[in-house]
């Protein structure tokens, strides 16, 4: 993005009035600055709110119900579906310091404005600061009309800066600067025409772009007495812009209007060439359009994006005939299928996090290539000879399906199983991208706790495996009625499914496949306490890493490290619990990132380290509010008797204090870093550092005959005590110690006798 320049005073401003008053919306004409302006108020911005500052780009939205979808997707928080993103944006931001700039809102006035009244009754700590070139009307909004810039001041500073950078040996002088006044006095200091007439200062003097524009716009004046003269300035030099650009580069200008929220190189090329544009010239129409101004760079997730700003994208579209608009509407539609398709197909292998950062940059136009195939206003069929709109539904199936791991990995779910609904709804035929899109849909419904729905998807899934012949689909079916059986804790009966999904797979000669069902395998195994479990989290590892995967790698690890844990071997499972965290740096998951720190919590627990433990429970608790499950969900039972042992070995106060502190760490990448800091010696160390024993003299006489391997009846006989009080010390021991089975105890007992060094 080009430098800053200007807007001294009206940033002071805008930075005055978010510290006294929540609500500011910047408005003004288009092409003003608003969007700039605001980006330069967050930027100086981000000490006054320590807990971020958010960019939601609305340009892209056209439906009202999106905005708070939009909001959420921003802020990198999970829609799992399960509650409204208003109620999860209004429950993460409660307790932040944060400022989120809601830009581009004027064709969503309404929902904005409800949005942000929403978020800030809700979140005292929030501020909001909005653009429109319409105000939102609503209680509390304090407007600041931004004007164009003088011109005989920050106009011509914009302009030289501009210039330079197309043309590098000018300057303003006093020789030329009435000239460059007069031009900024013409073009009524708004910056985005000064920046298109900068452009062409590469060819042009100042005084030949002058005329050339007097010109255009007297002849605007002439053909429209009722619109505003700055109307007429903007949309002069737009025009007069478009006129100097060869036909190619018109053309090129036009297609690219098809793209929504930004573009890449390669989408360029698919949907815009042909025609008049060669595909191997469109690098270089692009390149000429960035030096015009035209086009604008940047960079997101490690990757180089164009866009158009949005005044030029609507004018470039209006210019567009209905027949084309179709005909690029569908090129665009299957570019981002092809593109799905093979990331899809690619998925369980290396580049899995550049996948997901490049399938949330395409996410408005993944969006706009769905609603196209399910039969948007762009796609009413009522003249493209030869089109079948059955086939754009089955396309629309397809991208829908492979978008599988976008709606999951990236936290969609919301909308993924939405869109899935739509897209079954208009496609029933009987096809793989069906049965596909059918194992997606059951797989988002179980995720969101609807086991009838998922069940009904994959009867439906079975039986469109039969009749293709399809053995991968049958396998899908089986895996995920496993996944079904073990998220409703019967490990007996997923264990049955996914040896069948597997053996599905080896007679297809499918070979990654079962990755996604191993590390399932090996929980269902623990929790069955079954002696294979650690060996099958090891080949899960083990497969995940001969293909270069990383995310079900992470899942696999977890497994391992749980199943190590469980045996008493707390010294085993840290690495690979660690290992796993590493992982998950790449990946925004809130689910995983939670497993593993309540995983560390236990240890911690057991260590002595309690402190560290609450820190780490509370960022459990943070996280797992985000996507709406209970802290410790799956393990509720171990959960609970640790955090008793550090609530009682802490004292009350102490233990929320670190609970609260904990908290704050409510993201995925907050609570990793947590995780993974240097774990120093803790204070309340006593089981490490031997200074007090946690057990009395009795809970460790019963600890050294369940290091023996004796049972709680033949304790209970070798001390003179009653089973049921055996039983009593036992329940004490573990939940002293933070621990979940008899033979942790007997490790820890162990470990404890090894002498200080």
């Amino acid at each position: 993005m080009t430098s800053f320049v200007g807007r001294r005073r009206e940033v002071a401003e805008v930075r005055r009035l978010l510290r006294t008053v929540r609500l500011v919306t910047l408005t003004g004409t288009g092409g003003v600055g608003k969007t700039r302006l605001a980006l330069r108020v967050g930027e100086l911005s981000r000490e006054a709110f320590p807990d971020g500052v958010w960019l939601v780009d609305l340009a892209p939205v056209r439906d009202p119900s999106m905005v708070a979808a939009t909001t959420l997707g921003a802020l990198r928080l999970p829609d799992h579906g399960t509650r409204s993103a208003l109620e999860l944006l209004t429950h993460h931001l409660a307790r932040h310091r944060a400022l989120i700039v809601l830009d581009n809102c004027e064709h969503l006035t309404d929902a904005s404005a409800s949005l942000a009244t929403a978020l800030l009754s809700a979140c005292p700590g929030l501020r909001v600061l909005t653009t429109s070139r319409r105000t939102l009307r609503v209680v509390g909004e304090n407007v600041h009309v931004l004007t164009p810039l003088a011109a005989d001041g920050e106009a011509v500073e914009l302009l030289q800066d501009r210039a330079t950078a197309v043309r590098p040996g000018f300057s303003i002088t006093d020789a030329n600067r009435a000239q460059a006044v007069r031009l900024c006095t013409e073009l009524d200091g708004l910056p985005l025409a000064i920046e298109l007439a900068a452009a062409r200062l590469r060819s042009f003097t100042l005084e030949v772009t002058m005329e050339r524009l007097t010109d255009r716009f007297a002849l605007l004046t002439g053909s429209s007495r009722t619109a505003p003269p700055r109307h007429h300035s903007l949309r002069g030099t737009v025009e007069w812009s478009y006129e100097l650009c060869t036909p190619a580069e018109r053309l090129l200008w036009n297609r690219l209007a098809v793209f929504r929220g930004g573009f890449g190189l390669d989408a360029a090329e698919e949907v815009c060439a042909g025609d008049g544009i060669a595909p191997a010239g469109v690098l270089d129409l692009l390149d000429r359009l960035v030096a015009q101004s035209v086009v604008s760079t940047c960079d997101r997730d490690g990757l180089t994006r164009y866009q158009l700003p949005e005044i030029l994208r609507e004018y470039g579209y209006a210019r567009l005939c209905e027949s084309d608009r179709r005909r690029l509407l569908r090129r665009h539609r299957d570019f981002f299928l092809t593109l799905a398709e093979r990331l899809a197909l690619r998925w369980y292998g290396p580049g899995q996090q550049e996948a997901l950062g490049r399938l949330r940059a395409e996410h408005a136009n993944l969006r706009m290539a769905l609603e196209f195939s399910n039969g948007s206003p762009d796609n009413d069929g009522d003249s493209d000879a030869g089109v079948d709109l059955g086939a754009d539904a089955q396309a629309g199936l397809a991208l829908a399906a492979a978008l599988r791991f976008h709606w999951c990995a990236n936290g969609l779910l919301g909308e993924g199983r939405q869109q899935l609904d739509r897209a079954l709804a208009a496609a029933p035929e009987p096809t793989l991208s069906r049965a596909r899109a059918l194992s997606a849909a059951a797989y988002l419904a179980l995720l969101q706790a609807d086991p009838a729905t998922a069940q009904s998807r994959l009867d439906e899934v079975e039986r469109l495996g039969h009749q293709l012949e399809n053995p991968s689909v049958r396998a899908h079916a089986q895996g995920l009625r496993g996944t079904s059986a073990l998220l409703a804790d019967r490990p007996e009966q997923a264990l049955a499914h996914f040896e069948e999904a597997l053996a599905i797979h080896r007679g297809a000669r499918e070979t990654v496949e079962p990755l996604f069902w191993l590390f399932q395998i090996a929980i269902a195994q623990s929790r069955l306490a079954d002696p294979r479990a650690a060996d099958t989290g090891r080949r899960a590892v083990a497969l995940a890493q001969a293909h270069g995967e990383r995310h079900c790698r992470s899942y696999a690890l977890l497994a391992l490290g749980y199943e190590l844990w469980a045996r008493g071997d707390a010294e085993q499972a840290l690495p690979h619990i660690q290992a796993a965290l590493e992982i998950l740096r790449d990946f925004n998951d809130f689910i995983a990132t939670s497993r593993a720190l309540e995983l560390l919590a236990w240890i911690a627990a057991s260590r002595g380290a309690h402190h560290r433990s609450a820190l780490l429970l509370g960022a459990v608790s943070a996280l797992a509010r985000s996507v709406d499950i209970a802290p410790g969900a799956e393990y509720a039972e171990h959960h609970a008797r640790c955090a008793e042992a550090v609530a009682a070995a802490l004292g009350r106060a102490a233990y929320l204090k670190a609970l609260a502190d904990g908290s704050r760490h409510d993201s995925p990448a907050q609570a990793i870093h947590l995780a993974l800091q240097r774990e120093p010696a803790p204070a309340d160390s006593a089981v490490s550092a031997g200074i007090v024993k946690p057990l009395s003299r009795r809970e460790e006489e019963v600890s050294e005959l369940v290091a023996r391997g004796m049972t709680n009846r033949q304790i209970a006989a070798a001390l003179n005590l009653s089973p049921r009080t055996v039983d009593r010390h036992v329940e004490n021991i573990l939940t002293k110690l933070g621990l979940c089975r008899r033979a942790q105890i007997a490790a820890w007992w162990t470990q404890s006798r090894v002498p200080a060094v």
